[in-house]
């Protein structure tokens, strides 16, 4: 049998540092963000989170592709990463729910993958550098071109990354969580790029979800008369999207509102905040996060490279819920006169620990209030 021919793949960042490997999955030359993700299992569901469009991701967990990839562990429709890099890609996977190996399913959706590199070196340069921009190229190899490259590419500030990922039209989500008294709840979920095991989660607690796209208007999403909106996790910037954030502020008092991640961060802008890009963000299944109501401690999973400015929130209307503990950012927090509450961190974890799913379950309560039963 012939041994497969290896191709050199060249990773680039803007400020010249360059790292060496050999390509698995697709062919080519991508350019985004490049971040790292300390998650030890779980590169499925990583490689499918709509969150990560515009990033190239740097697993720090050594081994990579040993279990393969399943059908159930998806949660969009596709990868959504520009770049997937590893220390050690496993071809030979040994699972019992393993249907093909991660370079199939990086091959059909045309993502680049790259092994062979000190993972841990990327994660350090980054950690004290930054995230920044990058590009993957299997096509050219000079580094200094591939430098220039990076420099030159679009940065994710201010950019609009949740139209490319978005859904296109409204849809009715269906799937074998539904309890047999359903359903007990009607939601309306704005989808910034929303994970599926997020909408299992609310059908399988008797939730009805109905999911628009971010640009639908206050009016089209009241029109359905749900009894809670749900503002979805998404990429990049939440100032990259003053148009949902004008849409969030009309919505504030009509509904119960519950949002994660981004939409945590759009509810910030609501509410009159701000937000910044942390250096290099918050991505993997260990965050440590209090509960400043309870002194509770949750270890969370988390994507993301932005955050609200805890100093910017009006304290009169606004009550801090919750701070990570590593860096005493925002993490959590609730309107004092209307119901709505957000969190940072992805409480429906895939991949991730389940410490904080029963935030889900404080969403129905909040529309059994607001029901008045």
């Amino acid at each position: 049998m012939p041994v497969k021919k290896e191709t050199k793949a060249i990773i680039a960042l803007e400020d010249g540092r360059v790292f060496e490997g050999r390509a698995f999955g697709a062919r080519g030359e991508r350019y985004g963000e490049i971040v790292f993700n300390t998650s030890i299992t779980g590169y499925q569901e990583i490689l499918t989170d709509p969150s990560y469009k515009g990033q190239i991701v740097t697993m720090t967990y050594p081994l990579i592709g040993n279990y393969g990839v399943n059908p159930e562990d998806m949660e969009s429709t596709r990868p959504h990463v520009e770049g997937f890099v590893v220390r050690e890609y496993i071809r030979n996977y040994s699972n019992w729910r393993g249907q093909q190996n991660l370079e199939e399913f990086l091959q059909k959706y045309d993502i680049i993958g790259v092994e062979g590199v000190d993972t841990r070196a990327i994660t350090r340069h980054i950690r004290l550098a930054g995230a920044m921009k990058a590009v993957i190229s299997t096509e050219d190899l000079d580094h200094k071109r591939l430098v220039r490259k990076a420099q030159e590419s679009p940065g994710l500030v201010g950019r609009d990354l949740v139209k490319e990922v978005t859904c296109g039209e409204r849809y009715l989500w269906s799937s074998t969580e539904r309890p047999h008294d359903f359903p007990t709840f009607k939601v309306v979920a704005m989808d910034f790029g929303v994970k599926h095991n997020i909408l299992r989660i609310l059908e399988g607690l008797g939730c009805e979800v109905t999911v628009v796209p971010a640009d639908t208007s206050a009016e089209q999403i009241l029109a359905l008369n749900p009894d809670g909106i749900f503002l979805s996790n998404g990429p990049g910037d939440p100032a990259g999207v003053p148009y949902v954030v004008e849409e969030v502020r009309k919505l504030m008092g009509k509904r119960p509102i519950f949002g994660i991640c981004l939409g945590h961060q759009i509810l910030g802008l609501a509410f009159g905040g701000k937000t910044f890009k942390l250096k290099f963000g918050h991505r993997g299944g260990n965050q440590p996060v209090k509960d400043l109501r309870t002194g509770k401690i949750d270890i969370t999973a988390q994507n993301h490279g932005f955050c609200v400015d805890i100093e910017s929130m009006n304290k009169d209307e606004v009550e801090l819920t919750h701070i990570n503990l590593n860096d005493q950012t925002l993490e959590g927090m609730r309107h004092k006169r209307f119901p709505i509450y957000s969190v940072q961190y992805h409480p429906e974890a895939s991949p991730g620990p389940h410490d904080a799913r029963g935030l889900f379950q404080n969403f129905l309560t909040m529309m059994k209030d607001y029901r008045g039963y």
